[in-house]
């Protein structure tokens, strides 16, 4: 009798709103010294579940390949031949890989991280000032998007804001991770800018095809941060998606956390200081038409003593204006392999994503 009062008892909807109104997310809950995680943090144990490999065939395979890309400045046609093919086998497997010798200083991987830990950790009455829903704004800072729609929060909090096309002022980015984020943007531009060349040459195309068809044009900033969770097993960081971006560049810290669904199986993606990770995304995997996938992923709740920060770089113009149309490439479409999507605007195909949430 006593459970089924609790159960009538709890008003979700109220307390969604009680935790968005403090404008502080799941950092003003470890703030506050929280034991127990409210209730509507809490994921079916099904979601949670960590299937490992037990086929022979995946039992070899540990994580996403790792591919050395020369500094960008290949010593010889071999070494740009053997990056070239280790992307596309790993686009077309895993639709995802790290990148070593990518060319961004590691110096400015530290400052990007510190940028993020900082503007989250700083004084809640400045955070405040930032927070809020409307993703029309030049900078946005939240705790789950999609916090009214999902079945259940996930428990980590994060800033959002488009750099390319059209960046912001300065005055529009707060003060503690201005200057790194553009300089870290601009880095992370000319990266992608260079991955969409070995890409397209992987597709057997133009080097400057997925370029030359905007793929590099938009430039959305997404910055995590995970605060330790008091109770890791009825939680997650990111519940389970594919990016709708073209690719996106992802930073992380030294703490675990991120895994790759392949095969039905969760794999593990151990950070390796320095490195950048690469996913192919859901606009890419239309646009060759399936060669090339958008792989799901998640971020389990953080078990570290310590908050884990990442900052993922979408290439997309999302909802920003861009008329162009979209769908699979003709030179990689024939009679035997047919398109498999209609074409779309980017515009449009963002606006279903957000509204289906993680």
């Amino acid at each position: 009798m006593e459970t089924m009062t609790k159960i009538a008892s709890y008003d979700r909807v109220s307390e969604l709103k009680g935790f968005d109104e403090t404008k502080t997310g799941v950092k003003g809950l470890v703030d506050a010294g929280v034991s127990q995680i409210p209730r509507f943090f809490h994921h079916s144990s099904d979601k949670l579940a960590n299937h490992k490999p037990l086929s022979s065939d995946l039992l070899h395979l540990t994580t996403i390949p790792t591919i050395d890309i020369g500094g960008r400045i290949f010593k010889d046609t071999i070494m740009r031949k053997n990056a070239i093919k280790g992307i596309k086998e790993a686009s077309e497997k895993w639709g995802f890989f790290q990148v070593i010798n990518h060319g961004v200083s590691v110096d400015l991987l530290e400052k990007m991280k510190d940028g993020v830990r900082g503007f989250h950790e700083q004084s809640p009455e400045v955070r405040k000032q930032y927070y809020g829903r409307d993703f029309s704004k030049e900078f946005v800072y939240t705790s789950n998007f999609d916090l009214y729609t999902s079945p259940a929060a996930c428990w980590g909090d994060s800033f959002t804001c488009y750099m390319a096309p059209n960046p912001p002022k300065a005055h529009d980015l707060p003060a503690i991770c201005r200057d790194v984020m553009i300089e870290y943007s601009k880095q992370a531009m000319n990266l992608g800018e260079f991955l969409f060349e070995l890409l397209s040459e992987a597709l057997g195309l133009n080097s400057n095809h997925l370029n030359d068809i905007d793929c590099s044009m938009g430039l959305r900033m997404l910055c995590h941060y995970y605060p330790p969770c008091p109770e890791p097993d009825l939680t997650i960081g990111a519940g389970k998606h594919s990016d709708s971006s073209f690719l996106t560049v992802l930073l992380l810290d030294l703490i675990e956390g991120l895994q790759v669904l392949r095969d039905g199986y969760w794999f593990d993606v151990p950070p390796v200081p320095g490195a950048l990770i690469i996913n192919v995304g859901d606009l890419l995997q239309l646009i060759t038409n399936n060669k090339f996938i958008s792989s799901e992923h998640r971020v389990l709740a953080n078990r570290a003593t310590r908050a884990r920060v990442s900052v993922a770089c979408f290439f997309t113009t999302g909802l920003r204006h861009n008329p162009r149309m979209y769908g699979p490439m003709r030179e990689l479409v024939s009679e035997d392999n047919p398109p498999k999507y209609r074409e779309i605007t980017i515009k449009e195909f963002t606006t279903h994503r957000n509204a289906k949430g993680l």
